[in-house]
């Protein structure tokens, strides 16, 4: 089947040629889902009307794709503080490149010609000289299906073929069932070189338009060729797996929060997210896709690079019937939310990670039991190439209480409640499986703590959780890492503050962390070169900076090994222009 694709060629600053090619495979999409019989009564005209969204902000918290999916362009003031002019302590400098606008706030304009504001919750990966990094876009909000540059998406991205000095802005991802499902945001980015091909995959929530059909976690293929990256349409990833009638309306449970994994020894792709059913309060789950061989070649299911065949879908999507996932990690059945699920992939054991938050939200709505951040573990023997994995849940679990951050206000940040998601990375030298997350227990205003765990058996290592900002002076929140270096040591990164009582915000880093230590870091590291007051910032999105930052080790191959160079991109949302923009910076980890 042939669809069409839309080459972009790459010129600098911003201009842009559009080139069809051939080819991605696309599944069919459908409008409307009925699990459980037909009805007279008019279809639901709005996502609103979705009983999950109605419990928004109530009962149920959803992520930033989600909540702009659920509400709309939300008024994006900042929580009420009171303004103070501190300039910030700086950790060490020097380390990182000069930051780079990875958008084009000419290109955050409407056909109709509305200034948008907002574009955050950034990801990133990085191929040798080659970076995409993807953001919620709230273009979308303003712009109708149709319209250029994909601008009706709310998941929108650049890349850069320089290493990072300079980006294109892209606009919105390609998607020609804009009609029906939309691209909403929450992205996720891996990168591989299968055949000597540079592929980028970026995953985004798809969910329905109307709200009363199948959503989805749509995954966008974009493979480069020179100066020249051709992105095709979404590829369904994961899908709802219950559909439900109320009040003679048809809906179909929230799969949100998606981010990826990789692993490019055996050419999968794995996703991990939150399903939020009717019958539970969030099921961790886990999508994989075949993505062929690291030679290029077809995969055991038929994928390749450009066409995963992707596991856990249903077969006949026009029908709504409630689906499997690929693999369950995880339910709850209780009163405690799961939220904030994290992949990490062991490509030597072909097994996998998945961390999640456990009581996120519900600690503050009567759920009384401890929060915890819990690491799973599933065996490679659980992860076939066949619709369903063939175990029923995560081989083993293991967590940590945590003194969680929900009920803060933090100056300047328009999200209630705050999260604290726990962020992974596998170190193969160490063989030692990391999480690392903001935390209040030792100063209320939060620190970032990393609790690491054996390979396999996930027991913690040594003395409990380590520390990582070496400044305890103001707010410490959003910590992201992907990758161990060659070394075996991880990098982290996150937002800070001086002091509690300013929202001028920047980004440090601790670099080359032995996940085994048992001791902060002496020093942190500036990522960024110029500080934002997110108080003085305009947004149209809820939250305004996001719900989470990333780090990308640079991936590298050398005769079919892959391995992760102790070069760091950092992505983040900066206020710095007044609005909210997705943020580029690299840095050496030693």
């Amino acid at each position: 089947m042939h669809r069409r694709m839309f080459a972009r060629r790459l010129f600098r600053p911003a201009t842009r040629l559009f080139l069809p090619l051939a080819v991605v495979a696309l599944m069919a999409i459908p409008n409307l889902a009925f699990a459980q019989g037909k009805t007279t009564k008019p279809a639901a005209t709005s996502p609103s009307q979705n009983p999950i969204c109605q419990k928004v902000g109530k009962t149920l918290q959803l992520s930033s794709g989600g909540r702009m999916w659920c509400l709309g362009p939300q008024n994006g003031s900042g929580s009420s503080t009171i303004r103070h002019s501190i300039t910030p302590k700086p950790p060490i400098s020097g380390q990182f490149s000069a930051n780079v606008n990875a958008a084009n706030p000419a290109e955050d304009i409407s056909p109709s010609g509305v200034v948008a504001y907002g574009q955050s919750e950034t990801s990133v990966a990085r191929f040798g000289n080659d970076v995409l990094e993807a953001w919620n876009d709230s273009t979308g909000f303003f712009s109708s299906c149709g319209s250029p540059n994909f601008k009706e998406e709310l998941t929108g991205f650049g890349f850069s073929s320089d290493g990072g000095a300079t980006f294109t802005d892209m606009g919105g991802l390609p998607n020609n069932r804009c009609g029906t499902n939309i691209l909403s945001g929450d992205p996720s980015v891996e990168v591989w070189a299968p055949g000597g091909r540079v592929t980028f995959y970026v995953s985004s929530l798809y969910p329905s338009q109307t709200g009363d059909g199948l959503n989805y976690i749509g995954l966008n293929v974009c493979q480069l060729s020179g100066s020249i990256v051709n992105c095709g349409f979404p590829i369904l990833m994961a899908a709802s797996s219950q559909c439900e009638v109320f009040d003679g309306f048809s809906f179909c449970s929230f799969p949100d929060k998606d981010f990826l994994s990789i692993d490019p020894v055996r050419g999968r792709l794995y996703v991990s997210y939150t399903d939020f059913r009717f019958d539970s309060n969030g099921a961790i789950d886990l999508g994989m896709c075949d993505i062929g061989t690291p030679s290029g070649g077809i995969g055991p299911a038929g994928g390749t690079a450009v066409n995963p065949v992707c596991e856990g879908v249903p077969a006949d999507t026009t029908t709504g019937a409630d689906g499997a996932p690929y693999l369950n990690i995880a339910t709850s059945f209780g009163c405690n939310e799961l939220e904030g699920a994290y992949p990490a992939v062991d490509p030597g054991r072909g097994s996998i990670y998945v961390a999640y938050e456990d009581n996120w939200a519900t600690n503050l709505f009567g759920c009384n039991q401890p929060t915890f951040n819990q690491m799973t573990f599933t065996a490679k023997s659980c992860l076939t190439v066949t619709p369903t994995s063939p175990c029923h849940h995560a081989t083993r679990t293991n967590g940590v209480t945590i003194t969680s951050m929900a009920s803060a206000f933090i100056p300047g940040y328009n999200r209630f409640p705050m999260n604290d998601f726990p962020r992974v990375a596998f170190s193969k030298k160490y063989q030692t499986i990391s999480m690392v997350w903001n935390d209040g227990r030792f100063h209320p205003t939060g620190d970032i703590l990393m609790q690491s765990f054996t390979a396999v058996h996930i027991k913690p290592v040594c003395c409990g959780p380590i520390q990582l900002n070496s400044d305890v002076g103001g707010w410490n929140f959003m910590p992201a890492t992907r990758q161990a270096d060659n070394n075996g040591n991880i990098n982290v990164l996150w937002y800070q503050r001086a002091s509690g009582n300013t929202a001028v915000t920047y980004v440090v880093a601790a670099i080359s962390v032995n996940p085994k230590t048992t001791s902060t870091p002496a020093a942190n590291y500036l990522v960024t070169d110029a500080t934002s007051d997110w108080n003085a910032v305009s947004s149209d999105i809820i939250p305004n900076f996001g719900d989470y930052t990333d780090l990308y080790l640079t991936s590298n191959c050398v005769n079919g090994t892959y391995s992760y160079l102790g070069q760091i991109n950092a992505a983040w949302s900066d206020g710095r222009i007044g609005v909210p923009q997705p943020f580029y910076a690299s840095g050496s980890d030693s």
